[in-house]
């Protein structure tokens, strides 16, 4: 099984340099089509594998917000329409299940000279994806805002809330917090996050049978409301785009979003030298003296259709080895936290890194994970905002995402 922290560990000391597989690489002939996530790490890596295409290679290339509702459809049809699909650990496990992305070890062997043993996604003794970028969702900052208030940085969601509440008790900030609680994947992913915080199991050992509705779920809700009582009253609009964009407005303090976000908080462009300068990016919170940051840990990387042909499949593997080359990451630093020899850590992957070193674990690689996920991001907007109980938001969670389950599988009827 993928072992992930060793991996983020590793990015952490990757300095030296390596021999780029594909330098000059260009493809004569193929069909390559790259479906992907939108924010700028991904089109520096889709760019620079773009640059590898010659006259007689049909490349394309989908960036969209709604790559995971694409995925398995687009790579259903036979010939698939995404030669190339760049994927997170969430997705890697459905996408298997389906038989919808091929083994890698055959061209690994003949043109992945330069890969390094961290990046190889390996399950079940294959190869199934290469992963390029480590991420995690982790807190963000105002230094001197909070020196303002007369708060100290903090270490967990009990000191956030402490903080957000100093600071607007202070008339510096209505409204100091903020996290990507849109409802659909990023709510889900900010109670997925929290829960995992208490050390809790999302389900019973061994099934795929939830188990979510008990004291953990409960203080996981009880402070996600909490915190939402300092955040602007649309918070429930909020993705990474739009917290980003408030971040660099200067209109919060407090922020937990994902790390991809802090190269380009931090280079300056869209905001100003008062709020650059006083940024901190840092670990994730604890909660509830919980035994590991509440987060989870992610990678990206990309897998190759099966439904293409072996050349096409050969053609679009050359070009994401340029796509991940060392010089793209020179050329890119600090746009991620990246897995790939010749990075060298920066101020905006210290977040991450922390995050990591503290403990936080891997978000879990399970067949009906994304289905809890959904359930989660599908029912708790009601009690965010007010009309119910944590209990009845987590029973409903679990009956969603039970019927789901037995739908799908994953439960007998």
């Amino acid at each position: 099984m993928f072992q992930f922290k060793s991996m983020v560990a590793s990015a952490a000391l990757i300095i030296g340099s390596a021999t780029i597989a594909n330098a000059g690489c260009g493809i004569a002939s193929g069909n390559v089509s790259v479906l992907a996530n939108d924010f700028p790490a991904l089109h520096a890596v889709v760019t620079a594998a773009e640059a590898c295409a010659g006259d007689g290679v049909t490349f394309s290339k989908n960036h969209t917000k709604e790559h995971n509702s694409l995925q398995v459809p687009g790579l259903t049809a036979n010939p698939a329409e995404y030669s190339v699909v760049l994927l997170a650990n969430s997705s890697l496990v459905p996408l298997m299940g389906e038989g919808l992305v091929r083994p890698l070890d055959d061209l690994v062997a003949k043109h992945g000279a330069s890969l390094q043993n961290h990046q190889l996604v390996t399950i079940d003794g294959k190869i199934m994806a290469i992963a390029f970028m480590a991420n995690a969702q982790h807190l963000f900052y105002r230094s001197d805002i909070l020196d303002k208030a007369g708060v100290a940085a903090p270490t967990s969601y009990e000191d956030v809330l402490a903080a957000a509440k100093a600071i607007k008790s202070a008339g510096l900030m209505e409204h100091p917090f903020a996290f990507n609680s849109a409802p659909g994947w990023n709510l889900g992913e900010e109670f997925v996050n929290m829960y995992m915080g208490t050390g809790a199991d999302f389900f019973k050992p061994g099934t795929a049978e939830v188990s979510i509705n008990n004291e953990h779920g409960i203080a996981t809700l009880n402070m996600m409301k909490a915190l939402t009582e300092y955040s602007n009253p649309d918070f429930l609009t909020f993705n990474s785009d739009a917290t980003q964009a408030l971040w660099e407005a200067g209109d919060l303090a407090l922020a937990t979003f994902w790390g991809t976000r802090a190269g380009p908080i931090l280079d300056g462009e869209g905001s100003t030298e008062a709020v650059t300068s006083t940024t901190v990016v840092a670990s994730a919170p604890f909660l509830g003296g919980g035994p590991r940051p509440s987060s989870t840990l992610w990678w990206d990387g990309f897998s190759i259709a099966s439904n293409v042909s072996d050349a096409d499949a050969e053609a679009s593997f050359i070009a994401m080895m340029n796509g991940i080359s060392k010089d793209m990451v020179m050329a890119n630093n600090d746009l991620a936290v990246w897995l790939i020899d010749g990075y060298q850590a920066s101020a905006s992957s210290a977040g991450v890194s922390a995050t990591a070193q503290n403990g936080a674990a891997p978000y879990p690689m399970l067949p009906f994970m994304g289905t809890l996920h959904g359930a989660a991001g599908g029912e708790l907007s009601e009690f965010l905002q007010g009309s119910e109980s944590a209990e009845q938001a987590l029973a409903d969670v679990e009956a969603a995402y039970t019927a789901a389950a037995k739908e799908k599988g994953f439960l007998s009827n």
